[in-house]
């Protein structure tokens, strides 16, 4: 087998173990990638507890508004017109004074209303939010499960083509013979 002989058996060795280090480089790149997309889906992941503790802060914010509006509107607004009415001598039961009560408490039934309608927005805002996070969490870890096969791919691409580059080379300086 002499020198020519060994040199090529170094060849085709190399070519080998270049393909199986190619290979084994793949595969951690692929764990790499893949561990780096679940990482990024979990800080994803996170935003979708906050927005529910942002959930949680409106919906209260909004009974403490609802229930000092009540209580105001009825100190303050009818209140008045009910000492106004009683200190001028009218009779609140009936007329202009009962009517002026009727059309103040319609107008806060309306902003009542009108603040429910914006919370209720405000509430699917933050669940459309929520499934955004979770779908873009869900795109990361499918773009690094992808990313993890193309580079494993690659790596036995190149652990074949390494061996069929040794054994070729094997070949052609007449190894086999």
């Amino acid at each position: 087998m002499g020198i020519s002989g060994a040199l090529a058996a170094i060849s085709a060795g190399s070519s080998i173990a270049g393909g199986i280090s190619s290979k084994r480089a793949a595969d951690n790149a692929a764990i790499k990638a893949q561990a780096a997309a679940e990482f990024n889906a979990e800080i994803i992941e996170r935003d979708i507890g906050l927005l529910e503790k942002q959930r949680g802060i409106i919906n209260t914010q909004f009974g403490i508004d609802n229930k000092r509006s009540l209580s105001a509107f009825n100190r303050e607004v009818q209140g008045t017109v009910i000492a106004s009415a009683g200190y001028a001598g009218y009779e609140i039961s009936e007329g202009t004074p009962l009517e002026i009560l009727r059309s103040n408490a319609r107008e806060m039934d309306y902003q009542l209303a009108v603040g429910e309608f914006n919370n209720e927005v405000a509430n699917l805002q933050i669940s459309d939010a929520q499934e955004d996070s979770r779908l873009n969490a869900e795109l990361t870890r499918m773009s690094g499960q992808a990313t993890g096969m193309q580079l494993k791919a690659e790596g036995r691409a190149s652990l074949i083509s390494g061996l069929g580059a040794g054994a070729r080379s094997a070949y052609n300086s007449g190894l086999f013979e």
